[in-house]
């Protein structure tokens, strides 16, 4: 029988993991290396070793209304999207709010995990921790691995020919901070992530040039969307997501494309993706259109070469006096702690995880890694669906069958990764899993008003705190009134 759960890392994901096994009555304790919660949105002015790590400005890219826990909404003299220090704020009063601290070990390393000697009876872990110089290991009855995605940059030098010979400065994005240091420069960003372009848009106000090299194009949506309501709000919803699964593929795509161009025509700004009909997950940002019509960032292909002093491109264009190179070349999927690293195994950034969470090989299902699937929603909301989902999983409802995350769930944005699920139809699974999925016939005969905006309007997490276990009384009034926060 599960009671003690090991809890790694107190940022969203770790925190949601905390509060679930309270409500279910285990008992949580919660590793932490630094000494606060947030994990990404705690900033701090340097990078640090085995921590993510975010720049000074970073705002969110999901509004208020759908990225707070389902049952503790944001304050309602919040903005719709946040600048790291409100949210990191935001996250405090959670943990204090549930009284989840004092389930929290702070300065804290995890160094090991491993499977106890008798695990394939009992399901135990092993957790080898280090604080103040002192090692210690305890047994826990199941593990949520809850250490964030985006901790160990990816350099993928041996796709840089000539990066040797370069004799500028070049460093990952998780090491930029501010533009300042950049006054006057020429800076080249690869990759066309959230991360890349907001570097590049920033650097544009100091730098006396900025290049944006992309390999495949992408999509870039700003926050602020139809009628000036926030585009989550309008584009995840349940009868968007049903529109999608009965129209044929090629209207639906013709009907992406033509909303996707609706803002400005992406050919015309070299940002077009290489598959046109693209699901794969947008950008996010409101000024790169602006900067680019501007002329202060300048978007070019992939790098062919690097040489001393200047970049060649593989349309053939060389660009001289390049200063500075910024690599927002993304994260690894990376687990040090796991003696055995097979446990959820990763290759070419693909990870196999039954509804990617629990690994589908162990004898006992009583690990879970939260926080790696990757929708277009909000990460909040989710992980706290995928924290609900593992604890009933430890209890003793084990997962139907031991598929990979692959076979188990549709893909929206196209097959570059596995990591990538339509948001409400994941989030839909795991709450149909442990009975907390709402139900529109059951509304719409109890409650009309409720269901039509439940169907029609944005799918907030207060929806999987309506019914079932883990059921919040102001869950109704959250939804009916969300429009009226969103506004204020």
């Amino acid at each position: 029988m599960v009671r003690r759960v090991a809890v790694v890392g107190a940022g969203v994901s770790g925190l949601a993991a905390i509060k679930c096994c309270l409500e279910e009555g285990l008992e949580p304790t919660c590793f932490e290396r630094s000494d606060a919660v947030g994990g990404l949105w705690y900033y701090t002015d340097k990078a640090e070793e085995g921590r993510a790590s975010i720049y000074r400005t970073v705002f969110t890219n999901s509004c208020k209304e759908m990225s707070c826990y389902p049952d503790f909404p944001f304050p309602d003299d919040h903005p719709n999207y946040m600048h790291n220090t409100r949210l990191q704020h935001y996250i405090c009063k959670f943990a204090e709010h549930f009284g989840l601290l004092q389930h929290i070990q702070f300065k804290t390393l995890v160094t090991k995990v491993r499977k106890h000697s008798n695990f394939s009876v009992t399901g135990q872990w092993e957790v080898v921790t280090q604080s103040n110089g002192k090692e210690e290991t305890t047994v826990f009855d199941a593990v949520m691995v809850c250490s964030g995605q985006q901790v160990y940059p990816n350099l993928p030098f041996a796709d840089f020919p000539g990066i040797e010979k370069f004799k500028g400065c070049y460093f990952h994005s998780r090491e930029y901070k501010e533009p300042e240091k950049f006054r006057g420069k020429k800076v080249l960003v690869i990759g066309l992530g959230n991360s890349g372009s907001d570097i590049a848009v920033e650097l544009s106000t100091m730098a006396s040039q900025v290049y944006l090299s992309t390999r495949s194009g992408s999509w870039v949506m700003k926050r602020v969307w139809d009628n000036g309501y926030p585009w989550d709000m309008l584009v995840i919803t349940r009868f968007q997501t049903w529109l999608g699964k009965i129209l044929p593929r090629a209207l639906s795509d013709w009907l992406y494309v033509r909303r996707m161009n609706r803002s400005f025509k992406h050919e015309n700004f070299g940002l077009m993706p290489l598959d046109r009909a693209s699901r794969k997950e947008p950008v996010l940002n409101d000024d790169l259109p602006g900067r680019i019509a501007c002329g202060a960032v300048v978007i070019k292909p992939d790098v062919k070469e690097f040489r001393e002093t200047s970049v060649l491109f593989q349309d053939g264009t060389v660009q001289d006096d390049v200063d500075v190179v910024v690599f927002a070349t993304g994260y690894i999927y990376s687990y040090p702690f796991m003696e055995d690293h097979s446990i959820i195994k990763s290759r070419d950034n693909e990870v196999t995880l039954y509804k990617g969470i629990i690994p589908p090989q162990l004898e006992k299902p009583t690990i879970a890694v939260i926080g790696l699937v990757q929708t277009l929603g909000a990460i909040i909301p989710t992980v706290d669906l995928q924290c609900r989902w593992a604890v009933k999983v430890f209890e003793g409802r084990k997962p139907k069958a031991a598929s990979p995350f692959l076979s188990s769930l549709p893909q929206r944005h196209g097959s570059g990764t596995t990591l990538q699920p339509d948001y409400i139809t994941y989030t839909d699974e795991l709450a149909s899993a442990i009975g907390v999925k709402p139900s529109m016939m059951k509304l719409l005969v109890t409650d009309p008003r409720l269901a039509l905006e439940v169907f029609f309007g944005p799918c907030t997490p207060y929806q999987f705190r309506l019914m079932g276990p883990g059921k919040w009384c102001g869950a109704r009034k959250a939804i009916l009134t969300q429009w009226d926060r969103t506004l204020r």
